[in-house]
């Protein structure tokens, strides 16, 4: 495999310094009003809905290769393409598209560290109007790494080398904030909402890595044990899966379904 062009989480500064690098594709996962009116030089936009398959009750579960194979085609991905992709709240519908690669084991991508809010605030250079490459013939195999189904979680409840991370908002774990038939967690899940990882005065960065840690320490949330996110659609866990990537947490995978097809299956128990 050959060596990654940029980190995993990389600075507005590094990426500058890399922009119209060869095999470097930017991809701006925001809306696409404020992609036309100022991206990063040389981003492709993405409809973010192409990211999710929209099919009740798990409208956030991954569309069919087949599908994704045309969408990733059509931003000029190959096998050997460095992506960095990037939005307007921090990295959610980012770290979704990255996640995504991941499941199809690509080797290389980057969240860039705040996103537009960061790249814009810090005064790097941007571009308007469409940008479009030419396209590729990327085919989907799926590989199943990073994610899991319903029945995969419904085997490990109570499973002690389990840690489940629901990044949803407090009220929406506690099933104050009613957003499926159910409401409430998956047993055993811990909160920690997708935004407290989010360093605000720092642009929407991450906080310090040092903070991250601790913060996942005092949940019991170990580097030792299999970690699955999970949220609503997995839009926000996708957020709160690189993070954990970034880490170096070993094992970690997500569960797209989330509470779209936790919450409205008869099945599945909840706290």
């Amino acid at each position: 495999m050959t060596k990654p062009l940029l980190p995993l989480i990389v600075e507005p500064d590094e990426l500058e310094k890399h922009l119209g690098a060869e095999n470097l594709l930017i991809v701006d996962v925001g809306p696409a009003e404020l992609y036309e009116d100022a991206h990063v030089p040389g981003a492709v936009h993405l409809d973010r809905a192409k990211l999710v398959s929209g099919r009740k009750p798990a409208v956030g579960d991954m569309p069919s290769d087949e599908q994704l194979s045309e969408v990733l085609s059509s931003l000029g991905i190959t096998p050997d393409t460095h992506v960095v992709a990037y939005d307007d709240e921090g990295g959610g519908w980012a770290g979704r598209l990255l996640w995504t690669l991941d499941v199809f084991g690509h080797p290389h991508f980057s969240l860039l560290n705040g996103g537009i809010c960061s790249w814009l605030t810090e005064g790097h250079p941007t571009s308007e109007g469409n940008v479009e490459r030419p396209p590729t013939r990327f085919a989907c195999s799926r590989r199943y790494q990073g994610y899991v189904d319903k029945d995969y979680i419904l085997k490990r409840l109570g499973d002690p080398g389990v840690a489940i991370i629901d990044a949803r908002s407090p009220a929406e774990y506690s099933g104050r904030d009613k957003r499926a038939e159910k409401a409430g967690h998956i047993p055993g899940a811990v909160n920690l909402n997708w935004t407290t990882a989010m360093d605000q005065p720092r642009k929407l960065r991450l906080k310090q890595e040092e903070v991250l840690r601790q913060m996942l320490s005092d949940l019991g949330v170990t580097p030792d044990k299999e970690v699955i996110v999970y949220c609503q659609t997995h839009h926000r866990s996708s957020h709160t899966y690189i993070m954990l990537k970034a880490l170096g947490y070993p094992n970690v995978k997500a569960y797209p379904g989330s509470w779209a097809e936790w919450g409205n299956s008869p099945e599945t128990p909840i706290e």
